[in-house]
């Protein structure tokens, strides 16, 4: 027998688990037929395109019985089974990422919600929470030996050979006070067909009823096995057939989410190629959503044969918070993940299903605009959740990149709440040409910016875009085009340039023409400025877009502005060259016309200082030396 112990932050998972979690402890058994069905998927698979496989006597199914004396309850599956290696990997450690966030979800989450389980991926150690000791017993397809899992859940687990007749696995929980509960055939049926009746193999429960004689008195019990779900693909059934609560609860299956889905498409095409799909869009974004390894939502199936569940390829990664099932007719069962990224038939489903998706995004907003406050409120959930991954899309998919472009939201100068591209045209002057928009860390930050000023005097619309990701994909797009209709009933095209506020040549566009006697008379200002700041700034200028401010900068028209300098400085780009802003300042400001008389070298480096410091500040950036900042800033005051 050996002895191990658990990888540390398995220990922090299972002392929550057994000493805080207590809301809805039944999702220990969706969590450990979900697993179960997963062994079955696998060995399915490998029996239809692996040889090794294909003499296996294979029946799949999972079995569930209880003991109610002995306070036991046994989950069995005769699939891929493991061996002792694979038991100190799967049930010793946790190598997910996910992990590490549960814990910090848990240890916030004042209701101790144990839904959360499934959401992160932790789901075997759920049955803890009802048991003071876990046996599994498993055999690996393949191979004679067996072995033996042992924990009680506390420091550590051991290991020894076993003996099973066939491939798979039998979880046994030796139930405490808690989970005494689930020793008797009514709320095991019923918890197995709240959240697993569409798995898609049989379960079958094994329970002793009792028999009475015809006076009323019993006689005995007899031993029965019963199956206790529908194990229909709910996917290739017709949509007719079908009710939301149907979709609903196969969605809790399938995404280890306790709630409802805010939407879901389901597609059954027919035709050159057939094949089904059923999507789904959670109502909160999946945690990882924004991580390098995160789990892909979408199975493919072929011919209702499981293929892949971690198969990035099977939806782009802008929409990786999609979770459903891919089912298709045509593929070959023994394909490869390998083959599956050239595959041209999954390509084509892959093409559809993201035309489907976008499709229906787009008629959830048209719902928001016509529909009530229901329909409103789904379109601001989704926007909220996923109008960032949606951006990505815009240099991501250039093919589908007109149909993203009518989909992502920016704040605005203008509205209150989101606004789409359409929204801003429709509200545009007539005589304006292009579309304005500033870019920067937050919106509130962006929101009182010097540079809004002189367009909320002319009231121009600005659009406010605090994203991260919008340094990148805007300046990618150049514009943004609309079919609208021509005189002849005929549609047109249309488009107007994407301006960014924070760019040098912006200014142009708002209508001021040069003063050139202002030029002259500041010109000696300006070259003090320039002179006492040297190389921190690309120029100094006179600015055409201050009404109230003393300064601001902006970013040189070929470069990157200073967020997006700042964001590839902090991936790694440090060796890059120095990006240096333009300063640009407001003539008519006192701060500035009170240089003029000054010669004081000194006290004119200190108002440069300053100025160029403050605007740094009011655009969220950050100062290379603000001890500095603070003594210039206190010269002055004592000046």
């Amino acid at each position: 027998m050996a002895q191990h112990q658990f990888q540390t932050e398995v220990s922090r998972l299972l002392h929550l688990i057994i000493h805080s979690l207590y809301s809805n402890r039944e999702i220990f058994l969706r969590e450990l037929v979900s697993n179960a069905s997963d062994a079955l998927d696998k060995l399915k698979y490998l029996t239809v395109a692996d040889e090794k496989y294909k003499t296996l006597n294979f029946d799949p199914r999972i079995d569930i019985s209880f003991n109610k004396d002995a306070k036991t309850l046994i989950i069995s599956d005769n699939g891929i089974g493991m061996n002792d290696a694979d038991l100190i990997d799967s049930l010793g450690t946790i190598a997910r990422s996910g992990t590490k966030a549960f814990l910090e979800k848990l240890a916030e989450d004042a209701k101790k919600d144990s839904n959360l389980i499934g959401q992160f991926g932790v789901g075997f150690y759920s049955a803890f929470m009802v048991a003071e000791k876990i046996e599994v017993i498993s055999r690996k397809a393949g191979e004679a030996a067996s072995w033996k899992w042992t924990s009680d859940g506390k420091e550590g687990f051991e290991i020894e050979s076993s003996s099973r007749d066939s491939q798979g696995t039998s979880v046994t929980l030796f139930l405490n006070e808690e989970g005494t509960e689930y020793t008797n055939k009514w709320s095991i049926e019923d918890i197995v067909k709240r959240y697993s009746n569409h798995v898609a193999f049989p379960i079958y429960l094994t329970y002793d009823e009792k028999e009475w004689d015809d006076k009323g008195k019993e006689k005995g019990s007899v031993t029965k096995t019963d199956r206790i779900n529908s194990g229909t693909a709910l996917w290739r059934r017709a949509k007719n057939d079908l009710k939301e609560e149907d979709y609903n609860e196969f969605y809790k299956q399938l995404g280890h989410d306790s709630d409802t889905p805010l939407h879901y498409i389901h597609t059954k095409a027919e035709g050159t190629l057939e094949y089904s799909t059923l999507f789904y869009i959670p109502k909160k974004a999946p945690f990882d959503l924004y991580n390098v390894d995160y789990k892909p939502g979408v199975k493919l199936y072929v011919k209702r044969v499981f293929i892949t569940d971690d198969d990035k390829e099977l939806m782009p990664t802008y929409l990786r918070f999609v979770k459903g099932v891919i089912d298709s007719e045509d593929l070959p069962l023994n394909v490869s993940r390998e083959i599956l990224q050239q595959n041209k038939i999954l390509l084509n489903i892959k093409n559809a299903s993201v035309k489907k998706l976008l499709g229906e995004f787009k008629q959830m907003a048209d719902n928001a605009v016509s529909g009530g406050d229901e329909l409103k409120e789904k379109w601001e959930t989704f926007i909220e959740q996923y109008n960032r991954p949606l951006k990505e899309g815009l240099y991501q998919d250039f093919a589908n990149r007109d149909a993203i472009q009518e989909l992502v939201r920016f704040k605005s100068t203008s509205a209150e709440g989101w606004t789409s591209f359409a929204d801003y045209v429709n509200r545009m002057k007539s005589d304006q040409k292009n579309i304005y928009y500033i870019t920067g860390g937050d919106e509130k930050t962006l929101r009182s910016s010097p540079l809004l000023e002189a367009y909320r005097a002319k009231g121009i619309e600005v659009l406010i875009m605090h994203d991260d990701i919008d340094d990148i994909v805007i300046p990618s797009l150049h514009s943004y085009r609309k079919e609208t209709p021509g005189a002849d009933g005929k549609s047109e095209s249309q488009s107007w340039e994407l301006k960014a506020v924070n760019r040098a040549g912006a200014d142009e566009e708002l209508g001021e023409k040069k003063d050139k006697a202002a030029e002259k008379e500041a010109k000696p200002v300006i070259e003090k400025i320039k002179k006492a700041l040297g190389d921190r700034v690309k120029d100094v200028k006179l600015s055409r877009r201050l009404h109230d401010s003393p300064s601001c900068i902006v970013a040189d028209e070929n470069d990157p502005s200073m967020q997006m300098a700042q964001m590839m400085k902090a991936m790694g780009q440090a060796s890059m060259t120095e990006i240096k802003p333009i300063l640009e300042v407001n003539g008519d400001h006192p701060i500035v016309t009170s240089l003029k008389d000054i010669n004081d070298e000194d006290r004119i480096a200190d108002v440069a200082g300053v100025l160029f410091d403050q605007a740094l500040l009011v655009e969220g950036m950050k100062l290379n030396n603000p001890a500095d900042f603070v003594k210039r800033l206190n010269r002055l005051l004592v000046k």
